[in-house]
């Protein structure tokens, strides 16, 4: 079907419809530029939530990649980065593939457009001006054969009349001939100039018109087949990154499915066991016998006077108690830390040590080598020059296989002094009973070293024996006793309380209060009966009930 000949005379709707199909050109490439726009922020965005998310270096982060969820998590983020560079890959592809190409496109296609219908109008104008000539002629013709009919009428009427001379008569006859002359004349212009009309209406109605609407027809046609590629273009731009975004989900998948719960526990052992052994069962302290004696038996006795036995007061706090954090890294032989973390670290730190030493002499081989080159081939290099450098190397050797048996020696001593687990947990026993046996009682319970992020202080083996009436002592191995409230306090900036002892808050919750701060910056708290620990003292706010302050 052809427009030129079913839409001849729908010239103007033809030149709006098509104006309409470079709109809508114009309307789908802004589509696909905005759509493309949409994938690279989304890829910004997962580039950035993924770096964000990333384990930053030097901090506890890093140290959790030794859990399989948290590798799995690492895996999962650097998926993302692929995906996101997938979506970054459909952006490109939209703008160069569709964008820039409906763009040139569109231009081309205004150009073809703009020519196409000025031939339109400049035909329409050559048959309109010919319509106008014609109509000139017909009008002139018109006008000629009225003129020929008034002469021819007024030279019968003088020749009617006897009172005209004959000369006027003449004149008018004449003026009559040359009336209906011009009349003929109009006729055969009229006539001739008809004929061309309708020739050449017939040719622009049946040749020209046709022609310059089957040109736009086609170029019509040819946007719309273009504007269906583009589309379909946008489709397989989509589906050209699908096989590489299920690997990215395969792989976050196959991270997923390598998380290991067993071994995850394991690594919770391995990073917080003490190697400490459980306290044994606490014998029973019998004081009946000790007041029964009578004052002169023992010089015992006679050092704690005739005074009536007094309870005595449990410890409050417990078994091993809190001491202020360690601020700072520790030392150099992590003596701060259980037996069982300080063996861990000593043997990382001489493991650290001997890589260090393989790679200086790995290094000191390199250089013998080409030392001996230069020895063998004088013009390749002068030996001497690498003697400095070997020298700074060799060093570097003493230095660190120095460290190494440094931290053997403190790996030798960790694992000398570190209990056995078949050996049964040694008993706790009183000062009394241990008076009353004649033995001194030594205070080598381990874990009474031990600080609230579960650090452990070497103390020197030569420790001087505890008196055994000392009832302080007695006191260590009480049982703890649920310590009363004193007052409430209102945390006013979060805490994270990941090492042993402490407590987590957030902002705005309210506590307990069981213990005032001693000045070293903590304060003990309870958030309910089984959940206590220290918090810094700065970042709370103590209300104190009154008898605790009067007291």
């Amino acid at each position: 079907m052809s427009w030129g000949t079913e839409l001849w005379d729908q010239f103007d709707n033809l030149e709006k419809h098509t104006q309409w199909g470079i709109d809508f050109v114009e309307r789908y490439t802004k589509f696909v530029k905005e759509r493309s726009e949409i994938e690279l922020n989304y890829a910004k965005q997962i580039r950035n939530l993924s770096k964000k998310y990333q384990p930053k270096k030097n901090s506890r982060e890093e140290e959790e990649n030794k859990y399989s969820s948290c590798r799995a998590f690492l895996s999962t983020l650097n998926e993302l980065q692929d995906y996101a560079g997938q979506h970054e890959l459909v952006a490109e592809n939209l703008t160069a593939q569709i964008i820039a190409e409906l763009a040139k496109y569109t231009q081309e296609l205004k150009a073809e457009r703009k020519s196409h219908f000025h031939d339109g109008r400049k035909a329409q104008q050559q048959i309109e001006n010919s319509w106008k000539q014609l109509e000139a002629c017909k009008r002139r013709f018109e006008r000629d054969c009225k003129e020929a009919d008034r002469a021819q009428q007024y030279f019968e009427k003088m020749d009617a009349d006897i009172n005209v001379t004959k000369a006027d008569v003449e004149k008018a006859r004449q003026q009559s001939q040359m009336r209906h002359q011009m009349a003929s004349d109009s006729k055969n212009e009229y006539a001739a100039y008809l004929q061309k009309f309708n020739q050449e209406q017939n040719d622009h109605y049946y040749t020209i018109i046709p022609n310059i609407f089957q040109k736009i027809q086609d170029m019509e046609e040819k946007r719309i087949e273009r504007l269906g590629e583009s589309m379909r273009t946008f489709a397989e731009v989509d589906r050209q990154i699908l096989p590489i975004v299920g690997k990215c989900l395969d792989g976050i998948t196959t991270a997923a499915e390598s998380i290991e719960s067993k071994n995850d526990s394991k690594q919770v052992v391995d990073s917080y066991k003490s190697g400490f052994e459980p306290p044994g069962d606490v014998e029973f302290e019998d004081y009946g016998q000790a007041m029964k004696r009578a004052v002169s038996e023992t010089s015992l006795s006679n050092s704690r006077g005739e005074s009536k036995p007094e309870k005595p007061t449990k410890r409050q706090g417990k078994l091993w108690p809190f001491i202020k954090k360690n601020k700072g890294s520790g030392p150099e032989d992590f003596s701060h830390l259980p037996p069982e973390q300080r063996r861990k670290k000593l043997q990382a730190k001489i493991d650290d040590l001997n890589k260090d030493i393989q790679k200086e002499m790995d290094q000191r081989d390199a250089l013998t080598k080409m030392k001996d080159v230069y020895i063998k081939n004088p013009q390749m290099g002068d030996p001497t020059s690498l003697d400095p450098r070997l020298g700074e190397i060799a060093q570097n050797i003493d230095k660190l296989q120095a460290e190494v048996q440094k931290f053997e020696g403190w790996l030798a001593e960790v694992e000398g002094r570190m209990p056995v687990k078949s050996d049964p947990p040694t008993k706790r026993q009183s000062a009394v009973f241990e008076t009353q046996n004649n033995a001194p009682v030594t205070n080598n319970c381990a874990q009474d070293r031990e600080s609230p992020d579960g650090s452990y202080t070497e103390e020197p083996s030569s420790e001087p024996p505890v008196k055994a009436a000392d009832p302080e002592f007695d006191d260590e191995f009480e049982e703890e006793e649920v310590l009363p409230t004193i007052g409430t306090c209102k945390a006013l900036y979060p805490f994270e309380g990941t090492n042993e002892g402490t407590i987590s808050i957030t902002e705005g919750e309210l506590l307990y209060v069981i213990e005032e701060d001693k000045g070293d910056g903590w304060t003990r708290v309870r958030r309910n009966e089984e959940q206590e620990g220290y918090v810094p003292t700065s970042y709370v706010e103590v209300f104190l009930d009154n008898n605790t302050k009067d007291s």
